[in-house]
């Protein structure tokens, strides 16, 4: 079976033999009843490939949807010109490059319809002309598809001047396209994020999102149906490469990959980049997140101290998944939006969706690129601390991870972002996480919260952090609370632990640890 990896062009997929899961029955649904619409998904979750069946479509290209679903559904085939932006072409580091990639497009447009091309003129008045022109030619109206319209806002998020420039620019370019509206068969924008601040689509009015809408849930990804209708040879493949069983097989990709929820009580859809890779290599890895995942992220949740064991069970209200406004300052949009977050549950009496990590996939990549930002590891060192942490904290041996965390930090050149003792406690948070722990962070009690709370199969570690005091104070903390009587029936072994935090030294700089035998 030859699988589609990094084609996005639905002409050559279909001439080369390549799988394509029939998509089609809902690209026909959605041009009869929508006029101009947009999608946001994640990054490569086949927005490209689904631009590239639309213009197929929009051209009367017949012949390449043979067998597919359309072709029974579709009785007249009629070919119109489309208009095909594509603005992920370009790394936006200034001003003039978003201008020089809507020049591209235009100059191609203006010598298809041999219009004079007059860079004089501003992109929208030119965007203008050209569908005007092609209009009276050719009778005809103009399909226009528009692929990744935020990558020039995503690329320039974290610098607010070339941002609002080239806001401004995509907003006039786009506001063409409801002045021209007679002149339009159908318009389709995809892109990663939804920017709500002096929104760029705010003159389309008609402009539908299809992005929550349960019909189209779908219509990028893969279902659990269709991993079985056109994968099922494939993972017994799989199966067989990897020593495991057809339904080993099965749930170790839906641990791996499933778990991308579009809308509220909506079935999981698979990452068919993950997916396509895995049945190709025949190996489980991490394909969607080493494509590339943007630092001003990581820059977000530094700057404003968030929690990081506050992402998953995220609790917030339907706006909070609908727009990015770049003038805010929290971080669950962005990470909503581009995958790295995703509906777990809905509370419809309420209206309040509840976030988690999308899949094993997800969360462990995005924790191991954190792992950099919040301690001073690097890839040299990596696996041997990360080893002796794991050996400790599962043998019951707290002096010797306290140990390994000290040495890990102290003397280090890495920068602490605003509040250091929760700085100090997301790093916590963060190595436990990413070695697959049982942690929870400020969990509440009775008398308080605990700062880290850590459990294995046979210890449980409380530790309360300070900051510039004394590991004494800690320690005492938990006791003055109680922190360790939701534990009292337990039977595992249980570690009071009080750490001291240096703003100094930058590290740890003394703990104390208690053993309690009996509560």
């Amino acid at each position: 079976m030859l699988y589609p990896i990094g084609i996005q062009s639905f002409e050559k997929l279909r001439t080369t033999g390549c799988v394509y899961v029939d998509k089609t029955e809902l690209i026909y649904r959605l041009t009869r009843v929508g006029n101009c619409c947009f999608l946001s998904r994640p990054r490569r979750f086949g927005k490209s490939l689904l631009i590239s069946t639309l213009e197929a479509y929009f051209l009367g290209q017949k012949d390449l949807f043979k067998g597919l679903a359309i072709e029974k559904l579709e009785q007249e085939w009629n070919a119109y010109p489309v208009l095909h932006l594509d603005l992920n072409a370009q790394n936006y580091v200034s001003e003039e490059a978003l201008h020089e990639e809507l020049d591209k497009h235009l100059v191609i447009w203006e010598q298809t319809y041999g219009i004079t091309i007059d860079k004089s003129l501003s992109p929208e008045t030119r965007f203008y002309n050209i569908i005007h022109t092609i209009y009276k030619q050719t009778g005809k109206q103009v399909a226009v598809l528009v692929d990744e319209y935020d990558k020039p806002l995503l690329s320039s998020i974290d610098n607010r001047p070339l941002h609002d420039a080239y806001r401004d620019t995509l907003k006039a370019f786009f506001a063409v396209l409801k002045s021209m509206d007679a002149c339009i068969r159908f318009v389709f924008i995809t892109g990663v994020s939804k920017f709500s601040h002096v929104s760029i689509f705010s003159d389309l009015n008609n402009l539908d999102d299809i992005s929550m809408d349960a019909r189209y849930m779908d219509i990028c990804g893969i279902s659990e149906q269709e991993l079985h209708i056109y994968f099922n040879e494939s993972i017994h493949e799989l199966a067989e490469a990897n020593g495991m069983t057809f339904e080993e097989a099965c749930e170790q990709l839906r641990k791996q990959y499933d778990g991308y929820h579009f809308c509220e009580n909506s079935i999981g859809i698979y990452n068919p980049f993950s997916l396509l890779n895995t049945f190709d290599k025949k190996v489980f890895n991490d394909y969607w997140f080493v494509t590339g995942t943007p630092t001003f992220l990581v820059k977000l949740l530094q700057s404003q101290n968030y929690k990081l064991g506050d992402l998953e069970g995220k609790k917030v209200m339907p706006d909070v998944l609908n727009t990015t406004d770049t003038t805010a300052s929290n971080p669950i949009p962005v990470l909503y939006q581009s995958g790295y977050l995703t509906i777990k549950g809905y509370n419809r009496k309420m209206r309040i969706y509840t976030l988690g990590f999308p899949n094993e996939e997800v969360e462990r990549g995005f924790f191991n690129f954190l792992l950099p930002y919040y301690t001073p590891i690097g890839n040299d060192d990596k696996a041997s601390f990360l080893s002796d942490f794991v050996m400790a904290v599962n043998e019951g041996k707290p002096e010797d991870f306290l140990l390994l965390m000290q040495t890990m930090l102290a003397g280090r050149d890495y920068r602490i972002a605003g509040d250091a003792e929760k700085y100090f406690q997301n790093t916590f948070y963060l190595i436990f996480q990413l070695l697959g722990f049982n942690v929870a962070v400020e969990q509440a009690t009775s008398r308080g919260r605990m700062d880290v709370t850590i459990q294995t199969d046979d210890y449980i570690y409380i530790i309360e952090l300070k900051l510039d005091k004394s590991a004494e104070e800690a320690l005492q903390q938990i006791k003055d609370n109680r922190y360790a009587r939701p534990f009292q029936t337990d039977k595992r072994k249980l570690y009071l632990i009080g750490v001291n935090f240096s703003s100094e030294t930058r590290t740890i700089e003394e703990w104390m640890v208690e053993e309690i035998k009996g509560i």
